[in-house]
C-alpha cells in the first residue's frame, strides 16, 4: 500500500485519530467522476493531531482490530477557533455603539 493523504475527523481516542481520505475517479457509464471518502483509523503517538488537520498516514503492521496505519506527518495544521480572545473584542466595541447611538425614545430628522 502506498502513502495516503487526508484530513482528521476525529481525535477523542487516545493516541488515535480518524481521517477521511477522499478520492476521485472516473465513472464509465455516466462518463462524470465520481468523489468517494474513506475513513482509516491511524496511530497518532504524542497525541499531536487536531480535527481539520492535514495529515498523511503511512501503512504499518496492525497496530489494533481497527488501525492499520501511521501518522507520518501533519502537512496543514487546522485553524482553532478561540472564543475568549474574540470575546473580548466584541464586549468593547458593543458598548461603544450604543453610546453613540441615539436611544428610542429620541426622533431622527
Amino acid at each position: 500500500m502506498k502513502p495516503v493523504v487526508g484530513v482528521v475527523v476525529s481525535n477523542k481516542m487516545q493516541k488515535s485519530v480518524v481521517v477521511a481520505v477522499d478520492r476521485l475517479f472516473h465513472h464509465k457509464l455516466y462518463n462524470r467522476y465520481v468523489k468517494r471518502t474513506s475513513k482509516f483509523m491511524a496511530h497518532d503517538e504524542h497525541n499531536q493531531c487536531n480535527i481539520g488537520d492535514r495529515v498523511r498516514l503511512d501503512p504499518s503492521r496492525p497496530l489494533s482490530k481497527h488501525k492499520h496505519w501511521i501518522v507520518a506527518e501533519i502537512l496543514k495544521k487546522a485553524r482553532i477557533y478561540d472564543p475568549t480572545s474574540l470575546g473580548t473584542t466584541i464586549g468593547s466595541s458593543s458598548k461603544t455603539d450604543k453610546s453613540t447611538s441615539p436611544s428610542s425614545g429620541e426622533a431622527i430628522n
